[in-house]
């Protein structure tokens, strides 16, 4: 694993699946439409539903469909697998709405989350949050966990004009805190759009690897949950460094 660059003056994060565990919401919106469709298969829904997201939410970072198109992509892509050939924009809209609620309903923080940032912030590192989330949606989600006051800066694609793994995202963030980017180390869960952005941005990466996913990496060190992030930036963790991981 690569060496960790000097303590830094500030941390980013990404959000989903690194401080809040999106998966787990997903999957609770997943299976509301599951049953809206009558699809009898979770493991094979989840699937698809990852990989049409990446596909579909990659094309809206990049401007190729609106919001509510790649919302559509996906939720088509499912309601086909479930044996519905067609399905109109009006019945993709109020599926992805039923989707919604039930994922809002299961937003939670990892166990990790509030106690690093405490321990962070208390030794002086400034915090901010990149994501790729639509804004409206990522502040709700800070504010339902309680975990907005943690952060000086939350960017969002959506707002910000790029999207990971673009540098110009970083340095927008970077600014806002009136960091130098060799100064911060970048937290997220995705390979391309977390650690690879950092990287191409001139910030120090890691990534965060809370299911075992990605294997070793050559050029990114990868972190197991948020307590390895207090060792590697010099702070003793006043809890337990597995506390999270999951």
């Amino acid at each position: 694993m690569p060496e960790t660059s000097p303590a830094p003056a500030a941390i980013f994060f990404d959000l989903d699946d690194t401080l809040i565990d999106d998966y787990t919401a997903g999957s609770a919106g997943l299976r509301a439409v599951m049953e809206r469709l009558g699809h009898p298969d979770f493991a094979a829904a989840r699937r698809l539903w990852d990989v049409q997201t990446d596909i579909s939410f990659s094309a809206y970072i990049a401007g190729r469909l609106t919001l509510a198109e790649q919302r559509r992509e996906r939720v088509r892509a499912l309601a086909t697998q479930a044996g519905h050939a067609h399905v109109s924009d009006e019945h993709c809209d109020g599926l992805y709405e039923i989707y919604l609620a039930a994922h809002r309903s299961a937003w939670t923080a990892f166990q990790d989350s509030a106690p690093v940032l405490t321990e962070l912030a208390a030794n002086g590192i400034r915090l901010g949050v990149i994501t790729n989330g639509i804004e409206s949606m990522q502040r709700d989600k800070l504010a339902a966990v309680d975990l907005t006051h943690h952060f000086q800066a939350v960017v969002c694609a959506d707002t910000a004009g790029a999207g990971k793994p673009d540098p110009r995202i970083f340095h927008i963030a970077c600014h806002a805190l009136g960091e130098d980017p060799r100064r911060c180390w970048h937290v997220g869960d995705q390979v391309r759009a977390d650690a690879l952005g950092a990287i191409a941005a001139g910030m120090h990466p890691l990534l965060l690897d809370r299911r075992g996913r990605h294997g070793a990496q050559q050029e990114v060190a990868t972190i197991a949950g948020l307590g390895d992030l207090l060792r590697l930036a010099g702070i003793p963790a006043s809890f337990g460094v597995d506390a999270g991981r999951r």
